[in-house]
């Protein structure tokens, strides 16, 4: 994963053993000697194979190498570069060929994906591959401003996107809760505004030097004119409110501080900001955000309001435009080329913009949204909309988000869609819990951004995930054991298996119900809790809700048997539950627990028979209007499966 663009088995297999050795051939290999290193250090976890030769050598030194690398040319980053590659593996050995260094790296992991096993041996499947990604530009956006997120963190996961052949780490580094990113022409933003969390230029340049290692691009995101309670606290004079005291903001949400954009100080201070850090980032994309300005203080500001009239601006959105084209032209003196939320995206805006898509037609906008609406009018555009995970929605609906859809464009216009960012906005993550809401379902929109258009099939991938799901955990990512962790925190360290079966039919809240308004949690709200064990697609409950389908459409004994096991599980836990030491914590839990196991008995003992005596019916009907209310921010998502099942009887 991401399955190839070219792909045929050739029945042949490369056995791995204690002699496997790898060469390189191509220039500055410095990439590829990391990369290749990292390779057979996995390899070797995974088959616990001592390897003799813990190193890759060049080819001239070792021109019998079992895996031969070679390419062309260091590719660049950048949108143009070529990321194609060749892998052919045989009996006698495995070959990488590729353009660029890039492409060589991609074809390193896809190798590695190929290990499998039988009872005696590791072994490379027999393959002949070629393969290049559909889209340029195929990235995860991770927001550190409303809750930061160490070094550790983001190499860890800019590990897994390079695992699965992601390019583009969108760095979001400025919001309305906190200053991340140190100025030294400005220390008064980290002073007042970052509470003292944020990361150094020399952290900066560090994460910039390892993205690049595994061929990853970083795009640096200053959010402005919103966005900017942060900024403003400690530069208020730059606000659309004169003489307002700002404080860092501790919600979540949309509020309402905003630069001001008829103020000359506010374009001084941006320069100034923008000509120090846009050096700390060699990419030539530098993202200004722009979304989400209501424009309640211009509206509010007769300057402001005078300074429109006077420059014929009829709209908030032309004010917008107005500040938007005096920043594109400060980063254009710095080799920049603007990107922003598709709210900069005016009639006036320069096609020379690049827009980041996050609205659909639902919003008003026209068919195919403002990814599609952008590409027709002339500028290169990259999508997140339908890609947000931090709504906490399936896996199956970012894979089926297919960016262009059915919709007929010119060839020009086509290749103005650039690609696509699943976006991570941290309100309800921190470093404990954000890798379980990016993984594994990120790794299926790398492949949408990747594939050929008509790689769709739901199972196929599903089944593949699977694997990839777990494979993640040896980069050092948390999202499966971290679960534990919660739990354990929940029970005071007793016995979570009956948290674990709990959680395992359990999602947290879905599209920021769980945070309605921003006003539930703040950034330092406890974030151990049972919800946060929980993630999408929980694992018993796909596949139960599966066995229900299946059953109901073609029933067989094997189904009814799996479906009955589910229910015998269920019946039972609460039992298991109640010897725990109840704390506050879990005594939330406890209705959950009680009415699961009710239900799950009562349809246990009912399997066969075609009428449920009117005591039961009573108490499923109560036990499951308790499983269809939300408690402690979880939704158990059997209950449609259940009831489906008494329907049917």
């Amino acid at each position: 994963m991401p399955w190839p663009k070219s792909i045929q088995e050739n029945k042949q297999s490369l056995t791995i053993t204690a002699d496997l050795t790898i060469s390189i051939d191509g220039p500055s290999p410095e990439r590829v000697q990391y990369n290749a290193t990292q390779f057979l250090r996995r390899l070797s976890g995974r088959t616990g194979i001592f390897i003799n030769t813990g190193f890759p050598t060049s080819a001239k030194e070792n021109s019998n190498a079992t895996i031969k690398i070679s390419y062309k040319t260091k590719g660049e980053l950048s949108v143009d570069n070529d990321e194609s590659y060749q892998l052919n593996v045989t009996n006698t050995g495995a070959t990488i060929t590729a353009n660029t260094d890039i492409g060589a790296l991609r074809g390193i992991e896809t190798l590695l994906q190929l290990t499998s096993n039988n009872a005696t041996q590791f072994y490379f499947k027999g393959v002949s591959i070629s393969d290049a990604p559909r889209f340029v530009w195929r990235g995860l956006m991770i927001d550190v401003s409303r809750h930061f997120h160490p070094v550790a963190v983001l190499k860890r996961n800019l590990d897994a996107m390079a695992s699965v052949k992601m390019n583009v780490f969108h760095w979001h580094l400025i919001d309305d809760q906190g200053i991340r990113i140190q100025s030294k022409v400005y220390p008064q933003l980290t002073e007042l505004a970052s509470d003292g969390l944020f990361y150094t230029q020399e952290q900066i340049k560090d994460v910039v030097a390892y993205a690049s290692k595994l061929g990853i691009r970083v795009v640096p995101e200053i959010d402005v004119p919103g966005h900017a309670t942060a900024i403003l606290t400690a530069f208020p004079e730059l606000g659309s409110q004169p003489g307002v005291t700002y404080n860092v903001e501790r919600f979540s949400g949309v509020f309402d501080p905003t630069l001001d954009p008829t103020n000359d100080q506010t374009y001084v201070f941006l320069e100034n900001l923008f000509t120090e850090i846009a050096p700390l980032f060699p990419d030539p994309y530098f993202h200004i955000g722009g979304d989400e300005n209501e424009g309640k203080h211009w509206d509010a500001n007769e300057t402001i309001q005078k300074f429109k009239k006077e420059h014929h601006l009829k709209t908030n959105h032309d004010l917008q435009t107005h500040f938007n084209i005096k920043l594109e032209k400060i980063l254009n003196k710095l080799g920049k080329n603007l990107v922003g939320w598709d709210e900069i995206m005016t009639p006036t805006m320069p096609t020379t913009a690049v827009i980041h898509s996050w609205r659909s037609e639902n919003e008003g906008l026209p068919k195919g949204g403002s990814l599609i609406e952008a590409a027709k009018q002339g500028y290169n555009t990259i999508l997140s909309n339908g890609f947000y995970i931090d709504r906490m929605e399936s896996v199956v609906k970012h894979y089926q988000n297919e960016p262009i859809g059915d919709i007929t464009l010119t060839a020009e216009e086509e290749a103005r869609i650039l690609g696509g960012e699943a976006t991570m906005w941290s309100e309800l993550a921190t470093c404990e819990t954000i890798d379980s809401r990016i993984w594994p379902r990120t790794a299926a929109i790398a492949e949408r951004l990747w594939s050929p258009k008509d790689i769709n099939d739901v199972d196929h991938m599903l089944k593949r995930l699977e694997v990839v799901n777990f494979r993640l955990e040896e980069l050092g990512l948390t999202h499966i054991k971290n679960k534990a962790v919660i739990l354990r925190n929940l029970s005071n360290n007793q016995d979570i298996s009956s948290l674990e079966t709990l959680m395992d039919i359990c999602e947290p809240l879905k599209i920021y119900s769980r945070n309605e308004g921003g006003t539930e949690y703040k950034t330092f709200s406890p974030f151990r809790l049972f919800a946060d064990a929980c993630t999408v697609d929980a694992k018993d409950a796909v596949k139960f809700n599966r066995l229900v389908k299946d059953y109901l459409t073609s029933p067989t004994e094997t189904t009814k048997s799996e479906i009955k096991e589910y229910l015998s599980l269920w019946s039972k836990n609460y039992e298991a539950f109640s010897k725990l030491n109840k704390t506050p914590l879990l005594n939330d839990l406890e209705p959950l627990s009680k009415n699961l196991s009710e239900v799950s008995k009562i349809i246990l003992d009912n399997f066969d028979n075609k009428t449920i005596s009117t005591t039961d019916k009573s108490k499923l009907e109560n036990s499951l209007s308790v499983l269809k209310q939300d408690h402690v921010d979880v939704e158990i998502v059997i209950v449609t499966a259940l009831e489906t099942l008494l329907k049917n009887k």
